[in-house]
């Protein structure tokens, strides 16, 4: 594909160029700059008509008639005018299902049956920041918590940002959910204890006394031991790891037969304790299929998060008398833990995958070096 044009162009003049895999013109007029997306993948023939666009422009700015609105030169296809509440939102969600996991758009769902109830078949380009107030007073009113509101408003807002990138909406429209979030009040949440070492010692334990679940044990000493996302552990491959188990490579996750990058899309190689070593030499056959899984579930097939979680998490934690706290609190113990003992944080971002920012924020109070109250 032509690379985008970097060079200042002439006075008067509307350069061509890529921009998020969509054609876009550019220009200035009387010291303001503009942009318009073509909305038309880069190609020759796509460059045709989008140069057919330019020369349309030129001509009105060098005769006096340049359209300040834009609106002569939107694509046809795209009715902005018309467009109503419901029509962008679902826009966004079909743009967004390329890259989401279909159960991931389960909020997309939800927040587009409110936008149905609430908008009906009011215009998108109509709805200024007053009425985007009432429906969030009225979405607080429909039995949903302050956290749960505040992600509806969240992906509104996104759309309406969307919209306006990809000229759905008018450019240069305010968005009018941009404040509307900070409205919505949210708790603290107060972060589950991480398990302690009796309490982890005790869980192993009864994994490895399970007559039902003893299979998941060196799963469940892999999660405490490494802090790894249950999708990390699920999706490990033998190709993943050194021929000595010495080290790992994680950049993939396995969800219920959905393989991706991880949360972060970012990967990491762990240098592994002895014991986690030893455990994995244990379990590599003589000659591992290197896309094969390093933890199955009893039938040999992958490990049902859900299914383990609701069944063997919970079956052992009871009978080894643990308050019960979900799988993913490993990575939450992992991480407490490491910084307790002194760790430095950066290191411990870096062997989770975690962002540095988040790792502070999220566990500043496990930090040894936090500071003390005084004695007065």
């Amino acid at each position: 594909m032509p690379q985008t044009t970097r060079k200042k162009s002439p006075k008067g003049t509307v350069s061509i160029e890529e921009y998020q895999g969509r054609l876009r013109l550019r220009w200035r007029y009387l010291g303001k700059r503009y942009a318009l997306s073509i909305g038309l993948p880069d190609s020759k023939v796509n460059r045709q008509v989008a140069q057919q666009k330019a020369t349309i422009i030129e001509l009105d700015i060098a005769s006096g008639n340049f359209d300040l609105t834009l609106k002569k030169y939107k694509p046809h296809t795209q009715n902005s005018e018309g467009l109503s509440v419901v029509g962008l939102f679902e826009l966004f969600m079909k743009y967004k299902a390329k890259r989401l996991l279909p159960r991931s758009l389960d909020k997309y769902d939800a927040t587009l049956k409110y936008l149905e109830r609430y908008f009906e078949n009011r215009v998108a380009a109509a709805i200024d920041e007053k009425a985007a107030e009432q429906f969030m007073e009225w979405l607080t009113k429909q039995k949903l918590s302050p956290m749960v509101c505040r992600e509806r408003l969240t992906l509104i807002r996104a759309a309406w940002d969307w919209g306006i990138a990809d000229d759905h909406l008018e450019a240069g429209q305010s968005n009018p959910w941009v404040d509307m979030i900070l409205r919505v009040r949210v708790e603290p949440k107060q972060m589950p204890k991480p398990f302690t070492r009796e309490e982890m010692t005790a869980i192993v334990e009864g994994f490895k006394k399970s007559r039902y679940y003893s299979y998941y044990t060196d799963y469940v000493e892999f999660l405490f031991g490494t802090g790894c996302r249950t999708a990390e552990a699920i999706g490990l491959r033998w190709k993943h790891l050194t021929d000595d188990c010495s080290s790992i490579w994680i950049g993939e996750s396995l969800t219920r037969g959905v393989r991706k990058a991880t949360k972060t899309n970012r990967a990491r190689t762990i240098s592994l304790s002895d014991k986690l070593q030893k455990m994995l030499l244990r379990r590599r056959p003589e000659k591992p299929e290197p896309d094969g899984l390093v933890f199955r579930s009893a039938k040999g097939g992958a490990i049902d998060d859900h299914n383990f979680r609701n069944r063997a998490w919970t079956s052992v934690l009871e009978e080894s008398r643990v308050d019960y706290r979900k799988p993913y609190n490993t990575r939450h113990t992992f991480i407490s833990h490491a910084l307790n003992m002194g760790m430095n944080p950066v290191e411990v971002a870096q062997l989770t995958g975690h962002d540095v920012q988040t790792l502070y924020e999220n566990y500043a109070g496990s930090v040894n070096s936090r500071p003390r109250l005084p004695e007065f």
